[in-house]
């Protein structure tokens, strides 16, 4: 059995979680999407975090370099977010960025994220590094620049996380290689009063793995196959069979397997502090591909 991702090594990304069982549906309401991207010669990250609460829709954009050092963050808050577009201009590394975004226009679905209908722009001493929505042409008058920059900007989406919430199923939409098909991603696990639960996991509604006699097989890692490309998925559902399960989150994570010769080093799956602790990396982001990592959340 494979270990599961879940310790931090050096040029590693950290996907963490500060949920506890006292956290509210509101508050985890985010979704994490963090990229890979070229400033001045030199790998950095780009993490972009979707917010949703009772007051309205936030937005967070942070640069970091692979020693998740902070470069520079905008927060663009809730209260703030009536606007739905603007920029920000900033000094990083004796450089100049520049952010746009509009969401005037957005669409929602039941999650944070935006559908379609918005651009978010990342622009590094007058070059577009990252570039997010489907509003391409817009992007480009407002920046002044040439829309064929934008197909040459060399980010790479990395790693996603996102809370997901259900009964029995779960779903989240997930990209797992470069300009792939967007697939929907099912989760169906019933814990509740059964002598025997399992774990279906689905992709475009195919079954492609089941997991029986889950209580003795509560964490594990199992290889599946999307768009002909190999996919680690990893599972632990301790929290759900073994105590509150209203008030505590699954953790399921998808990784797509580019390289075969290089492992993950991290802990064992039969230790729980990984999940206590709801921290993940990327190691060795060149040739280890794509991550979606779920906090699955059972609600009433």
């Amino acid at each position: 059995m494979r270990e599961f991702p879940s310790c931090f090594g050096e040029n590693g990304v950290q996907v963490a979680d500060s949920s506890s069982s006292s956290t509210t549906r509101a508050a985890q309401n985010v979704v994490t999407c963090v990229y890979q991207c070229k400033l001045r010669g030199h790998s950095s990250l780009i993490t972009v975090s979707w917010t949703k609460t009772l007051i309205g829709q936030g937005l967070s954009v942070e640069i970091d370099d692979l020693g998740k050092h902070c470069l520079c963050k905008v927060e663009i808050k809730p209260w703030l977010f009536s606007k739905r577009k603007g920029s920000k201009n900033l000094e990083v590394q004796s450089g100049k960025v520049d952010i746009f975004w509009d969401l005037s226009s957005a669409k929602f679905g039941s999650g944070p994220e935006p559908m379609e209908g918005f651009y978010l722009a990342v622009v590094f001493n007058k070059e577009t590094v990252l570039l997010l929505g489907d509003l391409k042409k817009e992007a480009c008058k407002k920046i002044e620049s040439d829309c064929a920059c934008f197909s040459h900007s060399g980010a790479i989406f990395i790693a996603k996380r996102e809370h997901i919430f259900g009964k029995k199923f779960y779903g989240a939409k997930a990209q797992f290689c470069d300009k792939g098909q967007v697939h929907d991603v099912t989760i169906e696990c019933d814990t509740l009063g059964l002598n025997d639960p399992s774990l279906v996991i689905r992709i475009d509604s195919k079954t492609v793995m089941k997991v029986k006699r889950l209580k003795w097989k509560f964490r594990g890692n199992h290889t599946i196959l999307v768009d002909g490309v190999p996919v680690e998925v990893f599972w632990d559902v301790h929290s759900w069979l073994f105590g509150n399960a209203m008030g505590n989150n699954a953790v399921f994570m998808f990784q797509t397997c580019i390289s075969n010769d290089k492992m993950w080093e991290g802990q064992s799956v039969s230790d729980p502090s990984w999940a206590s602790s709801q921290q993940f990396r990327d190691s060795q982001l060149q040739g280890l591909g794509f991550s979606l990592i779920l906090y699955a959340w059972k609600h009433e």
